[in-house]
Parts: C-alpha cells; sequence; structure tokens
C-alpha cells in the first residue's frame, strides 16, 4: 500500500491519500491536524510506503516528533533518476516540475537548495528543514507525478533493477535524516585537546603558534619573506623561482619534489585544513549536545554517492576522529567494505576469473597468484589502470597482462571508455545515468587514487575515462546504498543507531551487549546487497568490522 502525504507550510497539519500500487488514487483525501501523529498511527498499523515531495523536508520534522517510518518513496530523488535515465540530465526534478512536464505547462525552477544551519538554529515549525521552509504541493500533484514515475520506470531498459535503485535511494534518504537527527558522538573536551596538541593554543588574532612556525620554516627553505603557504599560487611560483616546476601543491606532486620546503609544506597544508575545516570554530558551530548532526545528502553526486550541507562529515581527519568517542557503555561498530569497485567490476562485467579472484578475502592477492606471479602491487595498478584509464608508465605491461587474462571485464571498461569518447551516456547496473559531461573527476563527484589523480578536460579521451569509471564507481555506490538500506531493517527493534556513512564505511553505535548482533547483521547485509544486486555471483564483499570504544581505533 502506497499513502500520498503533504504538509502544510510552516504548520503540524498535512494530507493523506492511500494510492494504489500504480499510483492511482484508492481513497479519498484526509486532512488531518497533527500530521506526526497520523503518520505515527498509520506506520504502526501497517507500514505503508509513504510518497511524499522530499525526505529531507518531511522527515526531519517526523523524527523530532518521535515518529520513524520503515519505507518511502521520495519524488524529488526519484524524478532526478528518471530524467537522467531519459537523457534529461540536471532538469529540475520538484514535483511541482515533474507535474509541469507531465501536462505541457512552463516548467518551474526548482527552488534553491538548502542551506544547513548549525545545531541550534533549527526553525520552530514541525516541518521546516534547516534553513529552507517546505514548500507548499498540491496532493493531487504528488498522486499523478507518484503514478507518472511508476509508469516510466517500468519503461526503463531493467525494471527491476530501477525499482531497487529507487527503494534503495529512497531508503537512504531516510537513514541520511535519521543520521542527522540521532547525530554523531563528539567529545568536545578531546577535541579542544588534540587541537592544542597539533597546533597549539588558539589565538585571538591570526593562526595558531604551529601554523605560524611553519610559515617561517616554508619561507626560510626558499629564502623569502611574504609567502602565503595556504595560497597554491604563491607556492607554485616559489618553486619555479627554485628552478622547479609543478602543476598545482597536491600532496602527490609535492611528495615526488625534492626540495627542503616540502616536508614543512605537506605538513602545513594537512594543518591548515584542520584549522580552517574542523578547527574550534567548527566544533562551537557543529558539536551540540554531546553530538555533531551535519545535514546529509543521498545521491549528492552525480555517481549516487553522498554529499554533506555543511559539517563536512564525509571528511573527517584521522587525527580528529580522537574526539567521537562512544557513550558510557556503548561501542561503536565500524565496517569497511574494502576493494568494492573492483568487485563491482567483477560481478557487473561477468567476467568469470575476475569473479573467482574476487571469491577471495583479499582480491588484488587472488589477482596476483592467478595472473601476477605472486605481485599483489603490479595487479593492483593493473586492475585500477583499466578502470581508471591509466595507459602509461608501470600501467602498460600490467594492462598488458590484465586484457589477457580477464578480456571479458577488460572490454566491459573499454566499452564504457568508448561510448564516453563518442559523448554517450552510460548506466550504473541499477540504471543510474551519467551526466552528458564533466570539468573534472572531483567536480563531477568521482574520486580516483592518487595514482590517477589527474585533470579532466572536454576531450574525448577525458570524456571515456570518466565514463570507464562511472560504470564501476556508480555501481559500488549501489551495492553500499543497498547494504545501507537492508541494515537498517535488520536494526530494526534493537538500540543501535546508525550514525556515520562515507561511501564505503558504515558506523553503528550500539550498547555493548548489542555489538555482536550488529556485527552479524553487518556481514549479513553485505552478502544481501550483493545478492539484491548480481543474484547468483561468486564475487564476495567482505567487511573489515572492529568494535571499539573510540572510532579512532578503528583504523
Amino acid at each position: 500500500m502506497l499513502t500520498a502525504v503533504v504538509a502544510e507550510a510552516g504548520g503540524r497539519g498535512g494530507r493523506l491519500q492511500d494510492l494504489r500500487a500504480d499510483g492511482t488514487a484508492a481513497g479519498p483525501v484526509r486532512q488531518v491536524g497533527d500530521l506526526a501523529g497520523a503518520i505515527g498511527e498509520r506506520e504502526a498499523a501497517d507500514h505503508p510506503r509513504w510518497v511524499w515531495p522530499a525526505t529531507a523536508d518531511i522527515y526531519p520534522g517526523l523524527l523530532r516528533a518521535g515518529v520513524r517510518v520503515a519505507r518511502c518513496h521520495d519524488l524529488e530523488l526519484t524524478e532526478a533518476l528518471l530524467s537522467g535515465h531519459a537523457g534529461r540530465w540536471g532538469e529540475p526534478r520538484s514535483p511541482a516540475a515533474a507535474h509541469a512536464r507531465l501536462h505541457g505547462l512552463p516548467v518551474p525552477a526548482d527552488p534553491p537548495p538548502r542551506i544547513a544551519e548549525p545545531p541550534g538554529f533549527a526553525q520552530a515549525a514541525l516541518f521546516e528543514s534547516a534553513g529552507s521552509p517546505v514548500a507548499a504541493v498540491d496532493i493531487e500533484v504528488v498522486r499523478e507525478v507518484c503514478a507518472d514515475q511508476i509508469a516510466r520506470m517500468a519503461q526503463t531498459e531493467h525494471p527491476g533493477r530501477f525499482r531497487l535503485l529507487v527503494a534503495a535511494e529512497s531508503a537512504g534518504a531516510l537513514v541520511g535524516a535519521e543520521m542527522g537527527h540521532v547525530g554523531l558522538p563528539w567529545r568536545a573536551d578531546l577535541h579542544d585537546e588534540l587541537l592544542r596538541e597539533l597546533l597549539g593554543p588558539p589565538q585571538p588574532v591570526g593562526p595558531p603558534r604551529r601554523l605560524a612556525e611553519l610559515t617561517a620554516e616554508i619561507n626560510a627553505a626558499f629564502g623569502a619573506w611574504g609567502l602565503h603557504p595556504d595560497s597554491p599560487a604563491e607556492v607554485v611560483r616559489a618553486f619555479a623561482r627554485a628552478g622547479i616546476d609543478i602543476p598545482n601543491t597536491r600532496a602527490w606532486v609535492l611528495k615526488n619534489v625534492d626540495h627542503p620546503a616540502v616536508r614543512p609544506l605537506l605538513e602545513y597544508k594537512e594543518l591548515y585544513r584542520i584549522w580552517t575545516a574542523h578547527g574550534w570554530a567548527w566544533c562551537d558551530s557543529w558539536v551540540s549536545q554531546g553530538r555533531f548532526r551535519p545535514e546529509y545528502v543521498p545521491g549528492g553526486v552525480v555517481s549516487g554517492r553522498w554529499a554533506t550541507r555543511g559539517g563536512g562529515a564525509l571528511q573527517v581527519p584521522k587525527s580528529v576522529r580522537r574526539a567521537v568517542v562512544a557513550d558510557p557503555g556503548w561501542r561503536f561498530v565500524v565496517a569497511d567494505a574494502g576493494q568494492v569497485e573492483p568487485r563491482a567490476l567483477a560481478a557487473v562485467s561477468g567476467d568469470r576469473r575476475l569473479a573467482a579472484a574476487a571469491a577471495a578475502g583479499d582480491l588484488y592477492a587472488a589477482l596476483a597468484t592467478d595472473s601476477f606471479d605472486g605481485d599483489r602491487a603490479k595487479a593492483k595498478v593493473a586492475l585500477l589502470g583499466a578502470m581508471y584509464g591509466q595507459t602509461g608508465g608501470a600501467a602498460i605491461p600490467a594492462l598488458a597482462v590484465l586484457r589477457k587474462h580477464y578480456p571479458t571485464a577488460f572490454e566491459f571498461v573499454e566499452q564504457a571508455a568508448r561510448i564516453g569518447e563518442s559523448g554517450g551516456l552510460v548506466r550504473s547496473w541499477l540504471g543510474r545515468t551519467c551526466p552528458p559531461s564533466s570539468a573534472s573527476w572531483r567536480d563531477a563527484g568521482l574520486d580516483p587514487p592518487e595514482e590517477a589523480a589527474e585533470p579532466v578536460g572536454a576531450s574525448g579521451r577525458a570524456r571515456g575515462r570518466f565514463t570507464r569509471n562511472f560504470v564501476v564507481q556508480a555501481t559500488a555506490a549501489e551495492w553500499a546504498l543497498v547494504l545501507l538500506a537492508t541494515l537498517r531493517t535488520a536494526l530494526e527493534g534493537s538500540k543501535a543507531e546508525m550514525v556515520l556513512f562515507v561511501h564505503d564505511e558504515v558506523v553503528v553505535h550500539c550498547p555493548a551487549e548489542e555489538a555482536d548482533r550488529v556485527v552479524a547483521a553487518l556481514h549479513e547485509s553485505a552478502v544481501t546487497a550483493g545478492r539484491l544486486l548480481f543474484g547468483d555471483t561468486a564475487v564476495r564483499f567482505p567487511l573489515d568490522v572492529a568494535v571499539v570504544d573510540a572510532y579512532a581505533k578503528a583504523k
């Protein structure tokens, strides 16, 4: 059973209507004065799939009212997936825009992106997301757009897969809202302690003492004065004056430079990033009542990976994680899925020999034993080279071995590259479609390893590098998302709470006595996610799981 939901802007009430499986009306529209209460009662009775304009607009208000739901259909997220699948990437995705397209009317622009505010600044109205009030939407619009989306999903190339993608994306939106509501345990006193260890005491004006010391050391190494190490342009010019040409100041570039300024410069970059992104000002703004509560954005980048609005939850430096400590009597269960992208390639390509290697705990080691004379490093270079389009250096002989021994997997990414080079679109396993162009790996939301961290321009070859990786990384993101949705269901009825999700890593906060149950649920969810996506495959997606009282101890 589906139930459509709209909330009254700035109020507590709203409207509900039951829908059939095809999205058509199955009952009258009901006006309710307490929407959260009505949803809570109905959820307890029969757990319908709630259909609403956007989870980010409605669900946080429900959570504040103590109401959780099991399932939903997020119209905004689904519209983005369907529009992309139809080759209309970037079109307005709000229900109002989808409804206008359905009726041949002028399409309104989407409202401005929601702006996250730190904890303590939430609006008073129940159904308002931080920084942006919920726009009024007619329930007739919700009903018609839902029916239209269900019909369009049935017309995709692989309807079953696409329905799984929509369900997982919507479930991810629920998880994201729940994690933001619960928050990640964070000790402000430990945060202050570690900042003082790394940076020295905070200064009323200017950078902390350690940054000032490193600035002086860097200037001395260059024989200069007044150089700002946080300015990439100034640093590049300083190296040029020293007779060293570098394209940028990324760490992987600097590590290959022989100059006395490199060591202090690398330390400065790391500490400056901590000070500006997770320093004292960050802690004062984002940590409240012992919790860090960011706003997660499921599907925030083109590959399906998540983003955040404010707080930087997906980029917490290892040195800062010492402040993430479990509540007394509780534990963190930290699960990290290694080598997900190579395993996804093995599954989607249908390469039986690569799938056999991916049945092992260490895919690269198995690959090395099978085809690379036991050389794990060479096997890794070959597989990453195929996925990221590396064609030079040490990758050349390694790729030749890969092409010979795993031709099906090699041809899979090569075909994706050819499609991209010719201006075509590629899809993930479940049907997420790549955008028509990209400026760089990172601008497109794709994160290559340092070995492949080169700019991507507008050329066909560069476009091919993007699309060859998209089919793998987006599929790996789908596996992780289905894992998350499956785990959420498995944890129902326990006190365990998911508190962090970063690409291939999940962190669960739970009472110590529930840790074993959570560990078992994680392993089972990993297996289930692989089966739901790929059916009967030899490929395994093993998890490295640790039970700790502090997040930093899991690494």
